[in-house]
């Protein structure tokens, strides 16, 4: 079955950086699109980031853009987000999905 394991999450200052990961399996994942979305606390899920399955094209959402890095290796079956600089407001569960399928999360604190 399709399982999405997401890691790489943490607590970090303003300005901090980090990257997430996504482990897939369960299906061939480099043929399948794949999106990250987030959801800060006491607020619905938001969409970040998109990559086709190739990893030639991405999209962003715009309180992102320029910050956020979207990628791929489809050897290694994994998702990555590079986040740098990033803000409070950025401090959400994290989530890299494919179609209906979302893995567990990974927690991504933004404090001083």
């Amino acid at each position: 079955q399709v399982q999405l394991v997401e890691s790489g999450g943490g607590l970090v200052h303003p300005g901090g950086s980090l990257r997430l990961s996504c482990a897939a399996s369960g299906f061939t994942f480099s043929t399948y699109a794949m999106s990250w979305v987030r959801q800060a606390p006491g607020k619905g899920l938001e969409w970040v980031s998109a990559i086709n399955s190739g990893g030639s094209s991405r999209s962003y959402a715009d309180s992102v853009r320029g910050r956020f890095t979207i990628s791929r290796d489809n050897a290694k079956n994994t998702l990555y987000l590079q986040i740098n600089n990033l803000k409070p407001e950025d401090t959400a569960e994290y989530y890299c999905t494919r179609d209906q399928y979302k893995g567990q999360g990974t927690q991504v604190t933004v404090s001083a």
